[in-house]
């Protein structure tokens, strides 16, 4: 590797963390938030119960707001939401 990385800088955000939730209802609501002078939803996803889904925050995506019952795991660790 010469020179350091061989990651364009356009592309760091691949390296971008990921956090993992889990359903325990049906229902859930995950909603993916952009960055900038105005934030928009990028993106909705439905969980059902027992379903899982992996999401990576990017180059657009600087929050995920998610309703209902949930465990949020992070490399900081586990996050439980709704009334579990």
């Amino acid at each position: 590797m010469k020179g350091g990385s061989t990651m364009d800088e356009n592309n760091n955000w691949r390296l971008a963390d990921f956090v993992a939730i889990k359903a325990f209802e049906n229902g859930v609501t995950i909603i993916g938030l952009t960055r900038g002078k105005e934030t928009k939803i990028t993106h909705t996803e439905k969980l059902d119960a027992g379903q899982v889904m992996l999401a990576q925050f990017t180059e657009n995506v600087s929050a995920i707001k998610i309703e209902g019952k949930v465990e949020i795991y992070t490399k900081f660790g586990k996050i439980t939401g709704g009334d579990i």
